[in-house]
């Protein structure tokens, strides 16, 4: 029987695991180099060492978190940026990030919003319809009903854009 061996079974599921571990590792080292350019490599700031803690518990390789500190030392400045918009069903998304270039991740952005149904917003537009909590992070204030279509469209939105590198969190006022 052709196609049905053993090793094209564990290449598929291999294959699928891998992807799923270089899409977290990605954003663990993005995050890493950014607590490594605030502590300017200084491994005992507690940024960098949560940054470091954060990445083990994923079973990221000492010598990736290594490479991802030394590599922040020498390249170029990785800003915060912030984009707002309006996704399927008028909802309210926040997107955060880290980029080196703020033009192209702007266009980025724009361009996935775009394909999936949503518009980018000034800053400001969106941001109104959340708080911060203790942590930092943002909770929605206001939450919009949306109907199961509108649901599964901006389910689609959030994975497109969490899967662009420079985008570590999306935030959405969807009930």
């Amino acid at each position: 029987m052709a196609g049905h061996s053993k090793w094209a079974k564990l290449k598929h599921t291999k294959g699928k695991t891998d992807a799923q571990k270089s899409k977290i590792f990605s954003k663990l080292v993005r995050f890493i180099a950014v607590e490594a350019k605030k502590s300017k490599g200084d491994r005992s700031s507690p940024g960098l060492r949560a940054a470091i803690e954060k990445a083990r518990e994923a079973n990221m390789p000492a010598d990736n978190i290594d490479r991802a500190i030394e590599k922040a030392s020498q390249s170029g400045e990785l800003e915060r940026v912030v984009f707002e918009g309006y996704g399927p069903g008028g909802v309210a998304l926040v997107i955060e990030g880290y980029t080196d270039n703020n033009n192209r991740t702007a266009q980025d952005v724009k361009h996935i919003l775009s394909k999936n149904g949503g518009t980018f917003a000034t800053p400001g537009a969106a941001s109104w319809a959340f708080t911060k909590n203790a942590e930092g992070k943002l909770e929605p204030m206001t939450t919009v009903e949306i109907s199961e279509e509108d649901g599964n469209k901006l389910g689609e939105l959030v994975d497109a854009l969490e899967e662009h590198d420079d985008i570590s969190e999306v935030y959405t006022n969807a009930a």
